[in-house]
């Protein structure tokens, strides 16, 4: 998938075929990023309210670089796997957020609520606000295409996705099942742990096989991404290179004073710092990745969109999930793991059946604009239902209305299921 040119441009030129206005917000971003550094070489600490803005902003910005070096890398890496590694790659500012949140609580009994707590946050904001909000910019972006005859009315009201979305469905439906263990356990083990690590490097290898096998013809960048991947191969690479680094040091920099000033202003401010670390953190460290997934549906690639959004519940279910307990036993907690109290459980069972009706709603690869406004309505109702019955009952209609749409899509099940474990080739497989 590599674009290789035999007369390259001067560096000069290589420069300005990105356009000045494509660096300026790059320069932007550093800019908001740099008090962060200036604060942590400095070992300023003015109060925790500032500190928050000001290491809550250098992790948004650099979040956004992110985000453009990933969108950008697809131009080298194909498939499947680039959807895999950009929804990897877009969510790394929550892991070291929530990783560090695990590993303090080693030796911090305080801070174990919040690893699961900024975790389940940003699982039940990327479906139940993500997910939808892709679904619906889609097919409102369908209805010029429908206008000119190019797509037919149905496009409006039902997004399909791509084929190979099945194999993360596959994937999200296994991990989902396996997530009701969290809550029945009331913790997460170190040998769960190492499962859900296994679990992650299995589904890069799977995703990386769809790629050896997709024969798509590459899609265009635009925005930010467009104007970096049009640069020459080297120059490219090397922008690309820059930007991971200069993103990640601010980020693994800024990481720990952020999610200090999480917990230390929800004092200050008179609000519940649970609430700040489950929903503000998320918030800061997942608008880049809704910002990508959006500009991918605006495009009228609503299926990538939705792809990416869904391979980065995967990614958290897998990968995030199965490094807390590893992370806490690291900061000198116990081996048997990361545990959790009542309403750690209570958030984890309603984080996993939100989970299950997803799969539900996608797994015969269509998205329908009432399933989008349904899943929407159904994460709004939790910031009204607050007490510990209340979670139990919104998780019970998850599940049954889970049930409800397997049982209308029950063709479907199996062969989603049996996705992960299938060649690329398997017809069963293509869907």
């Amino acid at each position: 998938m590599t674009n290789t040119l035999s007369h390259a441009p001067a560096p000069a030129a290589a420069v300005s075929r990105m356009g000045a206005s494509a660096w300026g917000r790059i320069a932007i971003c550093i800019a908001i990023a740099l008090p962060a550094v200036v604060f942590r070489i400095g070992g300023f600490a003015p109060n925790a309210v500032v500190d928050l803005l000001v290491f809550g902003g250098a992790v948004v910005a650099a979040s956004f670089l992110l985000a453009w070096a990933a969108e950008a890398a697809q131009k080298d890496i194909a498939g499947a796997l680039a959807i895999a590694i950009l929804a990897l790659i877009a969510v790394l500012p929550e892991y070291a957020v929530d990783l560090y949140y695990a590993f303090r609580s080693g030796y911090d009994p305080s801070y174990e609520q919040f690893a699961a707590a900024n975790m389940t946050g940003s699982n039940r904001l990327l479906l139940g606000f993500g997910w939808p909000l892709v679904v619906i910019i889609s097919l409102l972006v369908a209805r010029r295409f429908v206008r000119t005859g190019s797509l037919p009315a149905s496009a409006t009201r039902v997004l399909e996705l791509e084929r190979s979305s099945r194999l993360d469905i596959g994937f999200l439906a296994l991990l989902a099942l396996v997530a009701f263990l969290i809550p029945l356990m009331g913790s997460i083990p170190m040998w769960f742990g190492f499962v859900l690590l296994a679990a992650f490097v299995w589904y890069l290898w799977r995703a990386a096989k769809v790629s050896d096998g997709d024969d798509d013809d590459d899609e265009e960048l635009v925005g930010m991404a467009g104007n970096i991947a049009s640069m020459p191969q080297r120059a490219r690479r090397w922008t690309v290179v820059a930007l991971f680094v200069v993103a990640a040091a601010v980020i693994l920099s800024s990481a720990e004073p952020f999610a200090d000033a999480l917990v230390d202003s929800g004092s200050a401010l008179g609000i519940d710092s649970y609430f700040l670390v489950q929903w503000l953190a998320p918030l800061a460290t997942e608008a880049p990745e809704f910002i990508v997934a959006a500009l991918f549906a605006l495009r009228g690639m609503g299926g990538a969109a939705i792809g990416t959004l869904i391979a980065s519940k995967v990614n958290q279910w897998s990968l995030l999930v199965g490094s807390l307990p590893i992370a806490h036993v690291l900061g000198g907690g116990t081996t048997g793991g990361l545990p959790l109290d009542s309403r750690q459980v209570e958030e984890f069972m309603l984080t996993a059946s939100q989970t299950v009706l997803g799969v539900a709603i996608i797994i015969a690869l269509r998205f329908h604009r009432w399933s989008a406004i349904a899943l929407a309505a159904l994460f709004a109702v939790q910031f009204f239902v607050t007490d510990t019955n209340g979670r139990w009952i919104l998780s019970g209609v998850h599940v049954v209305a889970a049930l409800v749409v397997f049982w209308v899509n029950r063709r479907e099940v199996l062969p989603t299921l049996a996705a992960p474990f299938r060649r690329p080739s398997s017809p069963a497989f293509r869907g």
